[in-house]
């Protein structure tokens, strides 16, 4: 009897454009194909086995294998949008039918003012821009001055960077807990996100100290109907961020992807019924955005090699389930995410070897399949695959 499923979020790692890509600017990205092309001699071969390389048109087919010891599939995304927000709340069961709402020439005049007025601060910058980028471009005015810098994206995002040494971790959170309580109505806005950095040999580097303050789900979802059951939901890395807490039992901070991982293994050596649902946040923010596909292919290895742990502290009634929440080619022109189907890879010893799923019609059949597994309430949206895949 399956008691409790885990889902791991490699977030970012999109396998080919939708068919609506060219709609938002993407059409032929494909993440894991650019990758592979562009570090040839990316090795993954636990993933492999388990049947990543064996999702329809996953890297052209270069990672397949004729006996994959889990069943996978491709997933495509009917959710608006390519944020991080709307793909998570998918695969959790939930439809964004209005996209988040962007920002490409920066926030309006009026918005920043009444911003800049609550905080007691002028700000810097102002439009969109790359992270790392941004800060070297106007850290140095930053660090003189104390004026926090904010910056967008493709996303629905208002971040704000500072070196903390200048504007303390407590007071940036404080500045980002006001820009989430104004950002509503005209200025709606997804996420607020803290980027705090410091000055390390001369060089400007982002902390592992991120926070996202995201707007909370508007309806139930998975996570909401699995702790109705009294069972826990535990969340590994900005997965409470992304959710603003709403159905999680309990969370715990990562530092980085291998802490991620550490973190995922220690809560399936607890002994509790329900969810593990963990986002590997690196591939995306690390190497995706900054256009490193040779990055990118390391990290992917680097999660390879720990997958047999993974596996290890599994117990006889856990499932594993490997997904992606959208794609973020890192050979695609800007620094943004890109509009792609994703993969699920499900793994455990009541899981068949083996079945293709073939191209499912939504992220939220994970939460659908989930849900069923555990007996909670169904999803709003998505179609459980649970029958097709168990023993």
């Amino acid at each position: 009897m399956i008691k409790r499923a885990t889902i791991i979020v490699l977030d970012s790692l999109g396998v080919g454009a939708l068919p609506d890509a060219e709609y938002y600017g993407d059409k032929g990205t494909d993440t894991l194909g650019h990758i592979a092309r562009e570090y040839p001699s990316l090795s993954i071969p636990n993933l492999q086995e388990a049947g990543f390389g064996n999702v329809q048109g996953a890297a052209g087919g270069a990672f397949a294998v004729s006996e994959p010891a889990g069943s996978f599939g491709k997933l495509k995304e009917i959710s608006k949008g390519k944020d991080t927000i709307t793909g998570h709340w998918e695969i959790a069961g939930l439809l964004t039918t209005t996209p988040f709402k962007t920002y490409p020439d920066g926030f309006p005049g009026k918005c920043i003012s009444a911003f800049e007025k609550a905080i007691g601060r002028q700000v810097l910058g102002n439009c969109t821009a790359s992270g790392t980028v941004i800060i070297e471009e106007l850290g140095e005015e930053h660090e003189a001055t104390g004026k926090p810098i904010v910056y967008t994206s493709a996303d629905s995002v208002f971040q704000i960077a500072a070196n903390t040494d200048v504007i303390p971790l407590e007071e940036l959170y404080r500045i980002c807990g006001i820009a989430r309580e104004m950002l509503v109505g005209e200025w709606s806005c997804g996420r607020v996100i803290a980027r705090p950095y410091v000055l390390k040999d001369g060089k400007r580097v982002r902390t592992s100290d991120r926070h996202d303050y995201a707007v909370s789900p508007p309806e139930p979802t998975m996570l909401d109907h699995i702790r109705a059951l009294g069972k826990e939901t535990y969340a590994v890395g900005k997965i409470r961020d992304i959710f603003n807490g709403q159905g999680i039992t309990k969370s715990v901070h990562t530092d980085n992807n291998m802490d991620g991982v550490d973190k995922t293994i220690d809560a399936l050596n607890m002994d509790f019924e329900g969810l593990i649902f963990t986002n590997l946040v690196d591939f995306d923010s690390q190497y995706g955005h900054r256009r490193d596909p040779i990055g990118y292919g390391r990290a992917i290895e680097e999660f390879d090699k720990r997958m047999p742990e993974l596996l290890a502290a599994m117990k006889p009634e856990d499932v594993l389930f490997l997904c992606a929440d959208h794609g973020n080619d890192p050979i695609h022109s800007g620094w943004d995410h890109t509009r792609e189907h994703v993969p699920v890879v499900i793994l455990g010893e009541e899981i068949k070897r083996g079945v293709d799923l073939g191209v499912r019609n939504s992220f939220a059949d994970i939460g659908a399949t989930v849900c069923e597994m555990l007996g909670a309430e169904k999803t709003s949206v998505g179609t459980s695959f649970l029958q097709e895949i168990k023993e």
